[in-house]
């Protein structure tokens, strides 16, 4: 594992940018970028704040790890030329996937756990995306095999089990929490992306007013509160303009859209609500932000 620590760039950004979010009143927002990258993309946090995401550096995709002080870590998977960390549970446990110089296209899991780093596929897999894990070490995302489209996955006491929402042409897994909930992405018959519910054995469904969803990114929160993209488009949801982060809990569906950016993503939630995402601005360049929420 390699390890660089920087200081923390955290404040609000100038000119155009203030506090808030469209929709309810969800709290306080605030941003972060990587010193020294073009690209900042949190993905998950943890209850005690502690984030993982994905960054550009000099053209390569590295994971990162910001603490709760804001100090930045590094991580890159020994070998790889393309490493994301994509979820961290309450344990610090770390999943991710990653890819080397001899496949483009290729990805692998991994997870990093006691400063030891595990690789894993389901069988037969050439693309894998670990996206998920809960405190237990459960572990949720979605894998190919050669040119088949993608399915779920979930990865329990070794074993692999694939995730499919009947009859979908293609099913993600990106978010498992303690209750063993799991939410992911699906593409139906006719071509239109939706969110998917698996828990008890069932599959319930969750559309956003009358959008495509993003498949392969999101999460669930420990008391089931979900978060995700949506865009503006028909399937695929690219991450740019016309794309809209949301949170879906009791209260139904809200629209997180950092203002005057033109697009937004919502990529975690941890158990006191805190929400973690990212933004595009008018250059194309992502930046991240985090919102504490006002009820919790």
């Amino acid at each position: 594992m390699t390890v660089r620590t920087t200081a923390c760039l955290l404040g609000l950004l100038a000119s155009g940018f203030p506090n808030g979010i469209r929709g309810a009143d969800l709290g306080t927002i605030s941003f972060f970028d990587i010193p020294g990258a073009s690209n900042t993309v949190p993905l998950s946090i943890n209850a005690d704040g502690v984030i993982v995401g994905r960054c550009r550096i000099a053209g390569m995709v590295h994971g990162f790890v910001r603490d709760q002080a804001g100090n930045f870590t590094i991580i890159d998977v020994p070998g790889a030329n393309f490493t994301v960390t994509a979820a961290i549970n309450n344990h610090g446990d770390i999943v991710g996937m990653y890819g080397v110089p001899t496949s483009s296209t290729g990805r692998h899991g991994y997870l990093l756990k006691d400063g030891v780093i595990t690789t894993f596929d389901p069988p037969g897999s050439t693309f894998t995306n670990a996206l998920g894990i809960n405190d237990r070490g459960d572990v949720v995302g979605r894998y190919a095999v050669g040119n088949e489209p993608e399915h779920g996955f979930l990865l329990r006491d070794g074993v692999f089990t694939t995730l499919d929402v009947p009859g979908a042409t293609r099913t993600d897994a990106f978010g498992i929490n303690d209750r063993e909930e799991i939410v992911g992405g699906f593409l139906t018959a006719d071509g239109h992306s939706q969110i998917f519910v698996f828990s008890d054995g069932g599959y319930s469904i969750i559309v956003p007013p009358g959008q495509n969803v993003s498949l392969d990114k999101g999460a669930i929160s420990a008391r089931g509160d979900i978060v995700g993209q949506y865009c503006d488009a028909a399937f695929p949801c690219v991450f740019g303009a016309g794309l809209h982060g949301f949170l879906y809990n009791a209260d139904g569906f809200t629209t997180i859209d950092v203002p005057g950016a033109p697009g937004t993503a919502a990529f975690g939630i941890n158990a006191p609500g805190t929400i973690v995402g990212s933004y595009v601005d008018a250059h194309g360049a992502a930046h991240g932000f985090m919102v504490t929420r006002g009820d919790d």
